[in-house]
């Protein structure tokens, strides 16, 4: 299902600013995806195994870093997604400017 939203601005340049605005921030979003990709390849490089086997197969105990490695590696993955959908979404958006 889509949904049209339609603001209304005084002058074309705030358009603009708007549409700047957008880009800017998914080249941010694309910057902290790559970001989190990296640390998580030094994870799973440094276990011999992907963030999907650890997040299905593996504890805290697994790792050298007990719980606090858990939680980050685990907070990248989750982030990772959190990310990517968020930039999927905005990419997604379609906008036209008379």
């Amino acid at each position: 299902m889509k949904i049209r939203m339609v603001i209304e601005l005084p002058q074309k340049e705030a358009a603009d600013s708007i549409v700047q605005a957008l880009e800017t921030y998914k080249a941010r979003l694309r910057a902290s995806i790559e970001r989190t990709r990296r640390r998580l390849a030094e994870f799973e490089a440094r276990y011999g195994v992907s963030t999907a086997y650890f997040l299905e197969h593996m504890t805290a105990e697994d790792l050298e870093g007990g719980d606090l490695e858990y939680v980050e590696w685990a907070g990248e993955a989750r982030l990772l997604e959190g990310l990517e959908r968020e930039l999927k979404e905005l990419e997604d958006v379609r906008y036209h400017l008379p």
